[in-house]
């Protein structure tokens, strides 16, 4: 039991706090959606316990990835994670499926116009406490996604500049992130329809919202199954790549790469790198070099796990493209 809440420690706090927060928030659009019936508030309801079961699966998963190496698993437990998010993510689809239906539903028999202002006020005033606590745990998201890449994270960039990121975060915090972007215009887009159902008269406004909201979490359903089933096979990392070889490169010891890979293990990578170094090398200078490359390679964000091993200088070139940088 102690080791379950050694794990939880280490697992997402932007999924943590995202599950909670949109729990609350479920909760708070029920209540309105069972006083006013406001098909625009069943959506967002949907949506807002869609999100918080997927976010509390993906902190358990990204908890229990943080499990050590066994015996039986010596790579360890980072594509826990993928399958964790692969099962949550069904739960997510048939809500999407719900939504949407009740949305055409909706749309095809239009249900009276709400004539009492004080439940046209409690749609939208839940509304609005949606909105912001959802922009809130979508700054903070924003914030940690950008942390994750190595990017500035002051002002309003957590809101802007992380869009432009969302690859070079952990799996987990670029899920919530997603999610909560898609929660946080389905508020308005709510609210929008709400505004225009009752005061211009356009009773499908509400159903065609519904409609709307529903297919934005189909996206997110399609995004999270994509990315976690190439977790679970085994997802290599290009830009990290790059990155990797160039730190090999560089050390001026190194004649060439034979072979390198960055394996997605969950929130972690793993990297494997077969390097050529000159014959006349010791053992013991042989180790020195592989001792200050993965020194290097190891501060990299999110790595964790380097095998690096040298094969004799052949004389090909294995890895032309990174034969200039090295050579400047």
């Amino acid at each position: 039991m102690k080791e379950i809440f050694v794990l939880f420690k280490k697992g997402s706090m932007a999924s943590l706090t995202a599950a909670i927060v949109n729990f609350f928030i479920g909760l708070l659009k029920g209540g309105a959606f069972f006083l006013t019936g406001n098909i625009a508030m069943f959506a967002e309801m949907m949506h807002s316990f869609g999100d918080s079961i997927n976010q509390f699966f993906v902190f358990i998963g990204s908890s229990l990835s943080k499990k050590a190496p066994t015996k039986r698993f010596p790579f360890g437990y980072g594509r826990l994670v993928n399958l964790v998010c692969l099962f949550a993510i069904v739960i997510v689809a048939i809500l999407s499926y719900e939504t949407v239906r009740e949305g055409i539903n909706h749309v095809v028999e239009p249900l009276p116009r709400e004539t009492d202002n004080m439940m046209i006020l409690i749609s939208i005033g839940v509304l609005a406490i949606s909105f912001i606590l959802e922009s809130f745990v979508l700054y903070k998201a924003g914030k940690e996604l950008l942390q994750q890449a190595g990017q500035p994270y002051d002002g309003l960039k957590p809101l802007t500049t992380s869009y432009l990121h969302m690859n070079r975060a952990k799996p987990a915090t670029k899920l919530v992130f997603l999610e909560d972007t898609v929660a946080t215009v389905g508020a308005v887009i709510a609210i929008i329809a709400i505004l225009i159902g009752q005061y211009l008269n356009v009773p499908v406004a509400e159903g065609i919202a519904s409609v709307i909201i529903g297919l934005m979490m189909f996206y997110i359903v399609y995004k999270v199954f994509m990315e976690n089933a190439a977790g679970v096979l085994g997802e290599s990392d290009p830009h990290m790549e790059e990155r990797i070889s160039s730190i090999v490169l560089n050390n001026k010891k190194i004649r060439d790469i034979r072979k390198l890979f960055v394996m997605k293990e969950g929130d972690s990578l793993h990297v494997e790198v077969v390097a050529e170094i000159d014959k006349n090398h010791t053992v013991e200078e042989a180790n020195i070099i592989r001792d200050d490359i993965e020194e290097i390679v190891l501060r990299q964000n999110h790595v964790n796990d380097v095998n690096l091993e040298f094969e004799v200088d052949d004389g090909n070139r294995a890895w032309p493209q990174q034969i200039s940088k090295k050579r400047k």
